[in-house]
């Protein structure tokens, strides 16, 4: 059942809200309508208080504990919640009384944020946090608009820009907006910071109320803050916990580590042994017990009440005994150890100094600490393409206007190359009808874009040329607008601002150019496309449309479709990224019926979105191509390296993006994903035109299972570059087909002969994905029959929806804003630092939780067992056979810091050779070091163990009379002496399995044998006034005292290790591991004894060298050429070959060149 629905209906009703509706009405200034417009319909709304404090202690621990251990843990994780819950209980309280300016009959009146109600007008000043979610109504600026930015909500640090209602954004005086009579009518609060659906109405005295649509570029967020403005008036419409920005604190999905699965089932099992144990134990007591002289011995007769009793009663009593005595089986203190191994092992990420980007000045972050030891684990990683493999630092390459390529110099986000002065533009005279064409198509792309200018303040007046001298910083959303704007510029026509909803364009002759900007068709992820509506200083009205080529063409009834799609192709081929630009003119009466068509459905309360949809379908349709434009995105450094170890590591990589094929497929053979000897697999829409998805699939399926060889884990990763092997190209119309459901009610066989094509090749490449398709794909394998561990990687919003359904999420610090580093699990600022997240730290993450979590099993074995033998010997009376203190310390105090360290500073290779040989990371995949037959072993050690122990004790009791002064040793010596030889032998057993030695390891492992001896020292050599029994008192002492106990302890570690170096030294020599075999090597030890303590910047990788000898060259000699614009027309004919380069690197291997971007199909 699905507990929140519960909770929000249980919620809306003590609200007083059982008549729940789906919008709601505000009441500007709490003023009631007039008379006759509407029904007044009292609302009750939450006051602005924040609450996060949960005053919930939360407790990792199994409730199947007793004593002190339990209390310990309890205790350590109330103050740890309590003190946390503490200081988000003061943060709350600074928030809430933050004073807030609001207005109240035409006055300004200061009050408590907390004090906010729905319907208050709140004054916000420049540099302030806005108190709660506000619709804009007006700004000191004449134009309505204000900027904010929104860093602590997505972590996009540009100013974005945001507007007034039309009908209020002339109130600029507290007395003004006091007279503002209007409602709002909007949706029920929702967590989408991107999305808000409203509508409101403005009365005046004597008309009909104005009804204006509100969208989320009116509405203000809690938790963003106002800039470059001096002030705002805004109405509040969410308030306290019903803002977005409280909304958004709900915690993600919690993920669980295949690590954490097997803990679970392991205390399962061992739940089980702890039942029969005390089953066992209570019925063979009362078969024990069933002589009369063995239940009453005359020493401990019963009285006639305990005889009475009944029988199935007292067995239960006994039962539960049992189950105490028994119960430190059960390693509570595993996870206290565990938690606090992940939290302080998250610290190695952070601290990596290889994983610091300079240039950005970002580290790497971890969000959760929950998923270390799942980087270990990771079998399929999805990976988006454009500023996850790319630098998403765009570069305008050229433009193709009627069949005429233009290419401009080299522009950077701003920043003109060096060595590249001036520019040389076609010198050629086009008819008439083609100049205009150019024009037309540069005007477009200054007009069709949402980029802001950033002028500097010391400059007046507009720029007069390109290089005039002006500073002047175009901030987009997308660095592909800022490209295209900035090439435009190189081109002659520069773009000035946008005021008073003019926009101001410079053109050749160095004349402005003034267009009104009517309407905007924003850009979504659906449609692939964006328009604007402008009209001229002539009073022409024109609709320019950019976007994806496939969403343009088929909306193009004139233009010079060939000769463009050509050159798109080519360009899309060398993996560059392309737009197509189309428009036509609008009559008035069109622009009218337009207006009415997106009026309409902007003001629509209820499928807005859908509505607004189809009013741009049938607004975008009847165009006339005007060209294309191609940008440069470049392959980040060192990704391909990173790709390629990452199969070697038997990883296999997919790109998810949602560019065309061919760009995409020009990317992956740049960065190695796809090989020369890659024979490419199609499945797309153009190819299911032809066939049919069921022949398609099977004839996929025929090939790749053609050959005996099918690629398998273990021998993909070897790359060998004779080796035949596949890369598959599905698009995202196909994927909607595989997933949607058959006629007949089944879609499972589709999808099943799709997996198991995908199993058998090497790469799989999706393009055209929306960001729905990019969760299913990951959805898709994740839960296939295999279950493997799988990992998404991206930098955009776009990406979000993966990265929060894979196993592992990883956020890219890019440039496309931080809400993919906010919702992921852990965030890098470049993809090569993925290589070593997982092949270094996930390698050690897992190898440390691993032992860490046998080694609890196997000592709490050691611990108990002989307690279960003991019953044998005591008549199963419930007698234990350690002392109090040892069965409390024994997990808290004896044991548990060599583990710990062991499991944050363990090395079994060395760093450096982790980053050499990938390989080695498949030698803990698949849950390796925690599957059934390994936890068998330690368990089975544990036993044999505890057997040595207490036999080994008993036999050197056998003749009781040990000492020289004839004293006979009794049971708590016994006990002691069993104790003893376990502490030695389970800390001396983790010393063996340490192959990294530091002076900190010393000190705790010894230091813990040293503790435990001068514990029980003074713990039995002094009579403690607190203690109400001395039965410990001399027993440590005594023992020691005896040659045969000393002889004892020695011989029983000797033989209770045996085993298990036996076990070591022949699996090492007849069956060795990849990581043993490195071992034998002589590589275990890190060369200078380097660690995970030291910076590791000093490490150099000798796989990071760079192989191109002369890239030197090519860093100062590749800027050195101009470019100019080609003359002839373009062939409609593909081109032979699909590896060319402008570049002057094109000589060089396209792996190693710091500006390739493009392979060889095959």
């Amino acid at each position: 059942m699905d507990c929140s629905l519960v909770r929000t209906l249980v919620h809306r009703y003590c609200a007083g809200e059982e008549n729940w509706v789906d919008s709601r009405t505000i009441y500007v200034g709490h003023r009631e309508p007039p008379p006759g417009a509407e029904a007044y319909i009292p609302q009750r709304y939450p006051d602005n208080r924040i609450v996060s404090s949960k005053l919930i202690i939360d407790t990792p621990t199994s409730p199947v504990t007793s004593g002190l251990p339990l209390f310990f843990v309890i205790t350590v994780t109330a103050i740890k919640q309590g003190y946390e819950d503490w200081l988000r209980h003061k943060a709350d309280n600074a928030m809430n009384q933050c004073p807030v300016h609001f207005i109240q009959h035409g006055k300004l009146v200061r009050k408590q944020s907390r004090k906010l109600r729905v319907g208050d007008i709140v004054m916000v000043k420049e540099d302030e946090t806005f108190p709660c979610d506000l619709i804009f109504l007006s700004s000191n600026r004449g134009d309505g608009t204000c900027h904010v930015t929104t860093a602590s909500l997505d972590g996009e640090s540009s100013h974005k820009t945001h507007y007034a209602v039309q009908d209020t954004k002339g109130f600029h005086t507290e007395e003004d907006i006091g007279r503002l009579h209007a409602t709002i009518e909007c949706e029920q609060p929702q967590p989408d910071l991107y999305k808000f659906v409203g509508r409101i109405n403005v009365y005046s005295d004597l008309n009909d109320p104005v009804v204006r649509p509100l969208g989320s570029e009116n509405l203000l967020l809690r938790g963003a803050t106002l800039k470059n403005t001096e002030k705002i008036f805004g109405v509040a419409i969410y308030t306290g916990m019903e803002t977005k920005m409280a909304l958004n604190y709900q915690s993600k999905s919690q993920k669980r580590s295949a690590v954490e699965k097997s803990m679970n089932a392991f205390l399962i099992v061992y739940l089980c042994i702890l039942i029969s144990k005390a089953l066992i134990n209570t019925v063979l007591k009362y078969v024990w017990q069933s002589e009369p002289f063995r239940d009453e011995p005359w020493y401990n007769q019963k009285t006639e009440s305990e005889r009475q009793r009944n029988l199935f009663l007292k067995a239960f009593t006994d039962f539960l005994a049992f189950m105490v005595l028994f119960n430190y089986i059960i390693p509570v203190s595993m996870y206290v150890t565990v938690e606090m191994q992940k939290f302080l092992g998250s610290y190695f990420i952070t601290w990596d100094e290889d994983m610091f980007d300079e240039e950005t000045g970002e580290g790497p972050l971890v969000n959760t600490s929950d998923l270390n030891e799942e980087l270990g684990q990771v079998e399929y990683i999805f990976t988006d393409k454009t500023g996850t493999l790319t630098e998403n630092n765009m570069e305008f390459k050229e433009c193709c206007i009627e069949g005429h390529v233009y290419v401009p110099h080299v522009i950077c986000n701003g920043q003109v190359l060096p060595e590249s002065s001036g520019i040389d533009m076609i010198d050629s005279s086009p008819s008439v009808n083609g100049r205009e064409r150019e024009e037309l198509f540069f005007r477009a792309l200054c007009l069709c874009h949402t980029v802001q200018v950033k002028d500097d303040d010391s400059v007046d007046g507009p720029r007069k040329s390109p290089d005039g001298g002006k500073s002047c910083v175009y901030i987009s959303s997308s660095p592909d607008e800022v490209a295209l704007v900035e090439g435009v510029q190189r081109l002659g026509f520069t773009y000035l601002r946008l005021k008073d909803n003019y926009m101001e364009i410079l053109n050749r002759e160095n004349h402005i150019e003034r267009f009104e900007l009517l309407e905007i068709l924003s850009f979504d992820s659906v449609r692939r496309r964006m328009s604007v509506i402008v009209k001229s200083a002539t009073g022409e009205i024109y609709l320019f449309c950019k976007g994806a080529d496939s969403s343009i063409f088929p909306r193009v009834i004139e233009g010079k479709v060939d000769q463009i799609r050509a050159r798109v192709e080519r360009n899309a081929v060398e993996g560059l990224r392309t737009l197509c630009v189309a428009y036509k003119r609008l009559i008035q009466e069109e622009y009218e019926g337009i207006c009415k068509l997106l009026q309409a459905a902007k003001v629509a309360l209820q499928d807005r979105e859908k509505k607004l949809a189809e009013a741009y379908e049938q607004i975008e349709k009847d165009l006339t191509l005007l060209g294309a434009t191609a940008v440069e995105d470049r392959l980040q450094e060192k990704a391909a390296d990173t790709i390629e170890a990452l199969q070697k590591a038997g990883i296999k990589v997919w790109v998810l993006t949602g560019d065309k094929m061919e760009t995409a497929a020009a990317t992956c053979y740049a960065c190695k994903l796809f090989r020369r000897n890659t024979q490419l697999l199609e499945l797309t829409t153009k190819r299911i035109e032809e066939q049919s998805l069921h022949d398609v699939l099977f004839e996929l399926s025929k090939t790749v299972l053609r050959h005996s060889g099918t690629l398998t884990r273990d021998n993909l990763s070897g790359l060998s570059a004779d080796m035949q092997d596949y890369g598959l190209i599905i698009d995202g119309a196909a994927l909607s087909l595989i997933m949607k459901p058959r006629e007949d009610g089944s879609s499972g066989n589709y999808r099943e002969l799709f997996l198991e094509i995908c199993r058998s090749c090497s790469a799989v490449l999706c393009c055209r994905m929306a960001p729905l398709q990019k969760a299913q794909i990951v959805k898709l394998i994740k839960f296939s029959k295999e279950h493997p561990i799988t990992l998404a990687i991206g930098d955009g919003a776009n990406d979000v929806s993966m990265i929060l359904e894979a196993h592992v999420g990883i956020g890219v610090i890019g440039k496309e804003g931080r809400q993919a580093a906010r919702n992921s699990d852990y965030a890098i600022p470049k993809f090569k630092h993925l290589k070593k997240m997982l092949l270094v730290h996930g390698h050690f993450y897992y190898i440390r939780i691993s032992e860490l979590v046998q080694y609890f099993f196997y000592k709490n074995v050691c611990f108990i067992f002989p307690q279960f033998l003991y019953q044998f010997f005591c008549g199963f009376s419930q007698q234990t056979l350690y002392d109090t203190a040892y069965l409390t310390l024994y997990n808290i105090s004896f044991t548990s810091l060599p583990i710990l360290l062991y499991s944050l500073m363990e090395q079994h290779v060395g760093i450096d050779v982790l980053k050499r040989d990938p390989t080695l990371y498949r030698d803990v995949a698949k849950n390796a070091l925690l599957r059934w037959r390994v936890f068998i072993y330690w368990t089975l050690l544990g036993l044999f163990d505890a057997l040595v122990f207490f036999f080994g004790a008993y036999f050197v009791f056998e003749n009781t009379t040990v000492t020289s002064n004839g004293q006979i040793f009794g049971n708590w010596t016994f006990g002691t002496l069993v104790f003893t030889v376990m502490v030695f032998t389970v800390t001396l057993k983790l010393a063996l399995d340490t192959h990294y030695w530091t002076w900190i390891n010393h000190f705790v492992i010894w230091g813990s044998l040293l503790f435990y001896v001068v514990f029980s020292l003074l713990w039995g050599g002094v009579i403690w006034p607190f203690l109400n029994y001395q039965r410990m008192y001399y027993v440590f002492i005594q023992m020691l005292s005896s040659g045969p106990a000393w002889l004892a302890i020695v011989l029983l570690v000797t033989v209770s290790l045996l085993p298990d170096v036996l076990k070591k030294v022949l699996c090492r020599q007849l069956w060795p591991t990849a990581t043993e075999r490195v071992q034998q090597n002589g590589c275990a030890q890190p060369r200078d004894r380097d660690s995970e303590f030291t910076p590791l910047a000093s490490l150099q990788s000798p796989g990071y060298q760079s192989t191109c000898p002369s890239a030197a060259w090519y860093s100062s000699h590749s800027q050195q050429v101009t470019l100019t614009a080609w003359k002839e027309k373009v062939s409609t004919e593909p081109p032979p070959t699909l590896g060319g380069s402008r570049h002057h690197c094109s000589s060089i291997p396209s792996h190693s060149c710091p500006r390739s971007r493009v392979g060889m199909l095959v």
